[in-house]
């Protein structure tokens, strides 16, 4: 089994870096307030969730999850993932959406039951994409008002319902600015459990137009050279492969 605690989006380790046990669940249970406590034999995992104020007992430290993606490579990270998404899903996911009533966990599948009318309801998955839209030697980055302003990155969106993926990266960079792409090739894709993305990776290139921000989106859109490539996200994500051409 794979023993995970997390809070927002961080997890717990050891203090000497290591991942933690069964007896660490039960030491965190027992000294921290936590929200939720679950385990899933199917994927090997068991999952703590601590309330956003909890405080460590001494011998544990906080880290970002994004640095366990940098650290051991995100195609490896696939039971962190599935432990955070599912703890996010099941936090999100209390009351049937037919009826109304409170649900229990499903004895047959990871999915949540209503015990009034039956109705099961899965772990959602939020499908969008991300791309890198390049123009000869120049790649296309944004600073997102949503997000840290002095990092340039990937063009990404929410998927809409009827949409083909390459509908989507097409919509999103015309939308966001101004640029429409053509040769649109899938790339790859990373588990985002934040809470819930799965993130499509492609590539385009430039066909026309000129930059014109989404400004409820965008702060700043421009194409740079390799070698003048701004901040952009760290090491652990899709977005950054995808700049550095990885």
């Amino acid at each position: 089994m794979n023993f995970f605690a997390f809070k927002d989006r961080q997890m717990v380790l050891r203090a000497d870096g290591k991942g933690l046990q069964k007896s660490d669940l039960d030491a965190l249970q027992e000294y921290c307030t936590i929200t939720d406590r679950f385990s899933e034999q199917a994927s090997g995992i068991e999952v703590v969730g601590l309330d956003k104020d909890a405080v460590l007992p001494d011998g544990y430290q906080f880290v970002l999850i994004r640095e366990q993606y940098a650290k051991n490579g995100f195609d490896n990270c696939f039971t962190l993932s599935r432990a955070k998404a599912l703890l996010e899903w099941r936090r999100n996911t209390r009351y049937c959406g037919r009826c109304g009533s409170a649900l229990k966990d499903s004895e047959t599948f990871t999915a949540r039951e209503c015990p009034e009318c039956g109705n099961l309801i899965f772990p959602r998955i939020e499908p969008c994409v991300i791309v890198t839209v390049r123009r000869g030697e120049e790649i296309l980055l944004a600073r997102h008002v949503q997000r840290n302003q002095n990092v340039f990155a990937c063009i990404a969106g929410f998927m809409e319902a009827g949409e083909t993926v390459e509908q989507a990266v097409a919509r999103e960079v015309l939308e966001e600015t101004g640029i429409k792409v053509k040769n649109i090739r899938y790339y790859g894709s990373q588990s985002w459990p934040f809470p819930a993305q799965l993130m499509l990776g492609f590539t385009a290139e430039y066909e026309s137009g000129e930059i014109k921000v989404q400004e409820e989106e965008i702060s700043e859109a421009k194409w740079f050279k390799a070698e003048e490539c701004p901040a952009t996200p760290p090491a652990g994500s899709i977005a950054y492969r995808l700049i550095h051409n990885e």
